[in-house]
């Protein structure tokens, strides 16, 4: 005989309601929803790059425009030395970030594997000044770059710049070395390695991704700073590229150029952008890799 067991109340077929994939479609709407919030401040200064003068002063605003040129992007170039400006900023950026490598990966290799006294304290004060708002050492500066005769020099901006980034070079760093086991160290000195050419030779080139992390990084930084660049340099051929920006004029005292703008600000983000691209994958590698141990 075929015995029939009664079915367990507790199994329930799984209702269509329950099978739909709510949670997966709220997670994409968030996700959309967030790019969009993030880039579209981007997309609109892009597209008011290219409008015509008639299309950004319309009203109602004319969202995406039928009507594109290119006069703003040869306005810029033509009417201001642009490209100057440009190299300015990248040898200022360039200059400081590298002097923020040569500095602070031997001082993170000091504090992440030797024991030195009052090792802490000096951590604390690191950690102290990374976030200390820089904005308060402007009038200090200032009085330094006037008793300096510094003023329209690159120094005036090379040395703050060096100076704010290297103790968040210091920290990230400290992180990689933490992480590299110590017998690397005690083979190389074992072959006849100094502590400078082990450094230079063995564990820098393993710490790699951490370097161009905190390379990029400070490159940004210099490249977008305004306050400094402002007040220090004032002679037109050494401005940087956010100086020459807020300062474009229209061809009239009452006119902004909403347009020039525009397209000076997408000129000027490019570099950062090309940048960024060129060493996705390290800084990821780095970023993830550097908060695993502090």
């Amino acid at each position: 005989m075929t015995t029939i067991t009664p079915a367990d109340p507790q199994v329930q077929p799984q209702s269509k309601e329950s099978s739909f994939p709510w949670r997966k479609i709220l997670f994409a709407i968030a996700v959309v929803a967030i790019v969009i919030f993030s880039l579209a401040p981007i997309l609109w200064q892009v597209l008011t790059s290219f409008k015509t003068n008639e299309d950004i002063s319309a009203v109602p605003n004319v969202y995406f425009p039928t009507r594109l040129t290119l006069q703003h992007y040869i306005e810029i170039f033509a009417r201001r030395p642009f490209l100057n400006y440009m190299l300015n900023s990248a040898f200022v950026a360039i200059t400081s970030t590298l002097l923020c490598l040569l500095l602070g990966t031997p001082a993170a290799y000091a504090l992440a594997r030797l024991r030195l006294p009052g090792e802490r304290i000096v951590l604390a004060i690191v950690l102290v000044v990374t976030l200390f708002p820089y904005i308060l050492l402007f009038l200090g500066l200032l009085e330094i770059v006037r008793a300096t005769g510094l003023a329209n020099n690159f120094l005036a901006l090379i040395v703050p710049y060096t100076a704010m980034n290297v103790p968040l070079t210091i920290l990230v760093m400290r992180s990689f070395f933490q992480q590299l086991p110590r017998d690397l160290e005690d083979s190389a000195k074992v072959d006849g390695y100094t502590t400078w050419g082990m450094l230079a030779k063995i564990l820098m080139p393993m710490t790699v991704p951490a370097l161009v992390t905190t390379g990029i990084l400070t490159f940004i930084a210099a490249w977008n700073e305004f306050l400094f660049a402002l007040t220090f340099i004032t002679r037109e051929s050494m401005k940087t590229i956010p100086v020459a920006v807020a300062q474009l004029s229209g061809s009239s005292v009452f006119e902004i150029p909403y347009g020039a703008q525009a397209a000076a600000t997408v000129v000027g983000t490019i570099p950062l952008v090309i940048l960024v691209l060129l060493f996705q994958r390290r800084i990821v590698q780095g970023l993830t890799s550097g908060a695993v141990k502090g």
